[in-house]
């Protein structure tokens, strides 16, 4: 439901969105009657579960079909089981646990009703209650702690792998450090490391108890601060900054301030990680996050990753390029000196995909190339159908399906680009991707796009001869060298339908091979 395939002009795909929130109800109350954490065992039957929870059996068969139904729960004969996906993520006290930061969502739903309310007035309409007494206080700052670190507990497991092979030592400095998850990480993982943790009085009577729990007691400084006012931190001292979920909470006028104390904060020889959520990455999920900001915060919201390196740079640090997390949310890390971001294990494909990414293309999927589907008719499409036949780089003067086959041996990973009319600048940004492969080092990058050349207005052909006059440019189409363009995209788990009228939606592909 995250990814509409603008090809699709029926209303199902407003349908889905409308009932939406069938699901999260259903996802919701499972979770709230712990029905995960009495099928794990050994599962039950609807009898037994109606037993336990003091239902009626009518109702609660009916629920536990819907369960099935999103692939949460199955059913064999009488009995219900857990999925993998629910015992793994909502079976209370397991480690990976969600439940928490899932009802958390629930209790945001209130405020969402509020959205017509909030366009009227320009944003925030229900404000905390003023008269919330202090253990009222502490209990609503317990349950959003326990939500975050549901999440952060699962986010730190993908950041760690980066600084694989790097023996950190020295000291943390985590802001907003909400329940220490990120920096318990990085403590667990390295043992040298201490930490010193900022947030309010309030959050980091918590973030103790739970550092205790997890043995880092002596490891761990607390140091309660405001993050708009000034730090009560030595500058210059710390190997690693932590900003997690950090750039999302405040306006465009407090983040260069927050940035330029972090870079301050940050030893020579120092890491500054930022992790949050970002347009270029998830696109949907960063627009959704950002309208949540607008609903139920005073001035957060959601920066490009471009920005945010433009205001890293202005602090005088260098920085990599977005990032991309397995999940919703990236990262940027960035450094005093630029070789030390070099050590850091950044897997080259990844960050090629981002700086193509942020070309404009509106999705960059790695692909085997084994799912490139090579066929001997294509070129029976361009001989009878397409008035370009015999021009240019066309059939027959472009590769052939073997001479494609054969290339495809060199080659071992590929990345299949898709982007949007018009065609001469979707080819020329391709050919900027492909550049820019080499440029990083994959020296054999090279490009096809589907359907002709395009980038000559008029063609670049020799009067004549029919010879194109512009080689460098010029790439062979994906169905003129043997690419069966519908099949390999469906391979890749996209959907490409016939366009059945003039005037449709368009999208255009092409294929990066990289060694």
């Amino acid at each position: 439901m995250m990814w509409h395939n603008p090809e699709d002009v029926g209303p199902q795909y407003l349908e889905d969105l409308a009932t939406g929130y069938w699901f999260s109800e259903v996802l919701f109350t499972a979770i709230e009657l712990d029905v995960f954490t009495l099928l794990e065992s050994e599962g039950m039957t609807t009898t037994e579960i109606a037993g336990v929870l003091d239902m009626p059996t009518s109702g609660l068969g009916r629920f536990l079909q819907a369960l099935c139904a999103i692939g949460l729960v199955v059913n064999d004969g009488e009995r219900y089981y857990n999925t993998k996906l629910a015992s793994d993520y909502i079976v209370l006290g397991k480690s990976n646990y969600q439940g928490d930061s899932i009802l958390w969502r629930k209790g945001l739903k209130s405020e969402w009703q509020n959205l017509t309310e909030c366009l009227r007035a320009g944003g925030r309409v229900n404000f905390p209650v003023e008269n919330e007494g202090p253990e009222q206080f502490a209990r609503r700052i317990r349950k959003y702690i326990d939500a975050m670190d549901n999440i952060a507990r699962t986010k730190v497991a993908e950041i760690l792998p980066f600084f694989e092979g790097l023996e950190l030592n020295g000291k943390i400095l985590d802001i907003g450090t909400g329940s220490g998850a990120i920096a318990s990480g990085f403590l667990e993982r390295f043992p040298s490391l201490s930490a010193t943790v900022v947030d309010i009085q309030e959050v980091l009577n918590y973030t103790r108890e739970l550092m205790n729990k997890k043995g880092f007691g002596q490891r761990v400084s607390y140091v309660p601060a405001n993050i708009l006012e000034p730090w009560p931190v030595a500058k210059g001292g710390f190997d690693l900054v932590i900003l997690s979920n950090i750039i999302h909470a405040y306006s465009e006028e407090e983040i260069p301030l927050i940035l330029d104390r972090a870079a301050n904060c940050l030893k020579s020889g120092g890491f500054l990680i930022i992790h949050d959520f970002f347009p270029e990455h998830f696109t949907a999920k960063a627009a959704l996050l950002d309208l949540n900001m607008f609903i139920n915060t005073y001035n957060g919201r959601i920066f490009s990753g471009i920005w945010v390196r433009e205001q890293l740079a202005m602090s005088k640090l260098y920085t990599t390029e977005l990032i991309p997390l397995a999940t919703d949310t990236a990262l940027i890390f960035a450094a005093k000196d630029e070789t030390l971001l070099a050590n850091l294990r950044l897997d080259e494909r990844i960050r090629l995909i981002a700086r193509i990414k942020g070309m404009g293309f509106e999705r960059v999927l790695p692909i085997d190339k084994e799912t490139i589907h090579v066929a001997d008719w294509t070129d029976l499409r361009c001989q009878y159908g397409c008035d370009r036949y015999g021009q240019g780089h066309c059939p027959p003067n472009s590769p052939t399906p073997e001479k494609t086959r054969n290339v495809l041996r060199d080659f071992s990973h590929a990345l299949l680009i898709e982007g949007e009319p018009p065609g001469k600048m979707f080819q020329s940004r391709v050919l900027a991707a492909e550049r820019e492969a080499f440029l990083v080092g994959f020296h054999k990058a090279f490009a096809y796009w589907a359907g002709p050349c395009v980038l000559c207005n008029p063609c670049a052909l020799g009067v004549n001869d029919g010879t194109c006059r512009n080689t460098r440019d010029a790439r062979p189409s994906m169905e003129g060298a043997g690419i069966d363009v519908y099949e390999t995209v469906k391979r890749a788990g996209l959907d490409l339908k016939i366009l059945r009228n003039k005037g449709e939606f368009v999208r255009y592909f092409a294929l990066l091979l990289l060694e």
